[in-house]
């Protein structure tokens, strides 16, 4: 068996363990809650009139053994597991009898979309920005555009959200500021349709990447200034090879390494979806389905979207660990 072979089977057993003790400590914190989803669904039935006290319990059962809740929490984790591996998260509590499976593949496509184009975009703004205003230092117009990101940086982006809200919402009205479509729009697929989503996604879009471009900013313009120094660049200006050579083929290739190792977190991530974003937008993705499943005390909704999460940033940690020996030669398999 080779090294690199023992290495990828070593990564994969990590993130198998990651995924288990995530998965795990998700479960048992969402059941230690003083909520019981099913108490609740029965105190709304008995809200809207009495009901015979033996139909109350024989619901209670059967919303106990639907739900996967009957018996001992060890019981219940037992359970949980094996419904998981079959992919069977059950039924929602608070949409029931919808499957909680139905319910995040609704939702996942927007987050997807959403955190997909504005993080790309936030990486390819900011490591070029980062590279130019690190190579061309005394560039007047690149350190003034370098620190406006920078100052955005600690900003939040729920506040930038909201500013972004007030001003192209309400004092210049030129974005819709709610919602992924328009109101009663026709959803079968047409450019249209696609031109209305893309309308709606741009204020939260913008609110993540002005945001997040100055960390990507900050870093590229690190890696850029220590590589200036090193011989290989120094002989090729001494060379009287171009600037735009020298940059583009032999310092920006040698510092996106490191960065796309970021991006691949980054793109791992967005399972986590950005909760306060997608609220203070009504945009219905998985960050706004989370909060909805929390206050409605949904165990297997909550569960469900924990798992995603988990599964995904495992996922993007162990691919980068198996692709790194195979990108930068520099890093050796032990």
């Amino acid at each position: 068996m080779t090294p690199y072979l023992i290495f990828v089977l070593k990564r994969f057993g990590q993130f198998l363990l990651v995924v288990f003790l995530g998965v795990t400590i998700t479960f048992f914190v969402t059941h230690l809650t003083p909520i019981d989803p099913v108490e609740e669904s029965i105190g709304a039935i008995t809200q809207m009139g009495q009901s015979d006290p033996n139909a109350i319990e024989l619901m209670r059962q059967s919303l106990r053994e639907l739900y996967g809740m009957q018996g001992s929490i060890w019981q219940q984790y037992l359970n949980f597991w094996l419904r998981l591996a079959t992919g069977d998260l059950g039924p929602s509590l608070s949409a029931f009898p919808t499957p909680v499976s139905t319910i995040i593949l609704r939702s996942l496509p927007w987050t997807i979309g959403l955190m997909t184009v504005s993080t790309l975009i936030t990486f390819v703004l900011g490591n070029a920005i980062g590279a130019l205003a690190g190579y061309y230092r005394k560039d007047m117009v690149l350190k003034a555009v370098s620190l406006v990101f920078i100052a955005l940086l600690p900003i939040p982006y729920y506040i930038l959200a909201f500013v972004l809200l007030i001003v192209f919402g309400f004092i210049w009205p030129v974005l819709p500021i709610n919602g992924g479509y328009e109101m009663n729009a026709n959803l079968d697929l047409s450019f249209a349709l696609v031109l209305d989503i893309l309308k709606h996604s741009i204020l939260p879009a913008l609110s993540l990447i002005l945001v997040g471009a100055g960390s990507w900013l900050i870093g590229m313009r690190a890696l850029v200034s220590n590589i200036i120094t090193d011989d290989y660049v120094v002989f090729a200006e001494l060379g009287g090879v171009p600037k735009g050579k020298i940059l583009r083929s032999y310092i920006a290739r040698n510092a996106m390494v490191p960065q796309f190792t970021g991006l691949a977190m980054s793109l791992g991530a967005i399972f986590n979806g950005t909760v306060i974003t997608e609220i203070v937008f009504g945009y219905p993705g998985i960050g706004n389905l989370l909060i909805e499943a929390v206050h409605a005390g949904d165990y297997s909704l909550v569960l469900g979207l924990s798992a995603l999460s988990i599964v995904g940033v495992a996922a993007a940690v162990f691919i980068i660990d198996v692709l790194s020996p195979l990108i930068d030669p520099r890093i050796k398999v032990e």
